[in-house]
């Protein structure tokens, strides 16, 4: 399944849990903000997108039930 979402993060402590919430899932996620577009599972790599703007997660998994902790990071 693929699915796009707004998300934005408000804090150190958000970025570590979406970290550990996306580390051991399986499939394809990547962060974009504007042109630049990274890993989400890179913790570094989050801290190189403009965290002040919202960012696209762009996602595809079969592990449909991870979108549901995903949505405490929707905007």
């Amino acid at each position: 399944m693929r699915k796009t979402m707004n998300i934005r993060f408000d804090s150190y402590d958000m970025i570590a849990r979406f970290s550990k919430d996306i580390a051991n899932v399986k499939g394809e996620f990547d962060l974009v903000s504007g042109k630049r577009k990274v890993d989400a599972k890179s913790f570094l790599g989050i801290f190189s997108l403009d965290l002040s703007k919202p960012l696209v997660l762009d996602a595809v998994t079969d592990e449909v039930e991870i979108f549901d902790k995903f949505s405490a990071y929707q905007i």
